[in-house]
């Protein structure tokens, strides 16, 4: 698995935070593209999940995370979907080709790479997904795998 430093350009998106299982995340995403889609909004090709903990420390209904995509154009909160600016950042990422329910070991490398190699974590993981189960079988589906770092 190569994993590389890259700098992550800053972005408009919408999300939907979201607590409990992960079995809601198509939901979300369906969601949010609606919204997008609703509002006449041009999508500009991120589709993401940030998850603040993780199933291995929280039980399922502790879980935190928010579901997004990245859009051109203007728009406010309405409802469950926010609107933010998310700012230029650096991040270590690593792709994962399989089930998203396989994704776990990237991100264990990626974390360990980082404290081996001088960087502190500044930030959650966020996984953006480059394709969609819809599309394309689960051992296909490409995930890219971003921890938000700086180099110390």
């Amino acid at each position: 698995m190569e994993i590389k430093e890259k700098r992550i350009e800053e972005m408009r998106v919408a999300y939907t935070p979201y607590r409990g299982s992960y079995d809601k995340i198509p939901e979300l995403m369906g969601e949010v593209v609606d919204w997008l889609m609703n509002k006449g909004l041009q999508m500009t090709g991120m589709i993401y999940g940030t998850y603040y903990n993780s199933p291995e420390d929280v039980p399922e209904e502790d879980l935190q995370y928010e579901i997004g995509a990245s859009f051109d154009g203007d728009a406010q909160q309405e409802g469950r979907v926010g609107v933010k600016e998310l700012p230029e950042h650096t991040v270590l990422a690593a792709m994962h080709k399989g089930p998203y329910t396989e994704v776990g070991p990237v991100i264990h490398a990626i974390v360990k790479y980082a404290v081996k190699n001088g960087y502190d974590i500044v930030g959650p993981i966020t996984e953006v997904y480059l394709n969609s189960p819809m599309e394309v079988p689960e051992s296909e589906l490409l995930t890219e795998v971003r921890l938000p770092v700086i180099k110390i």
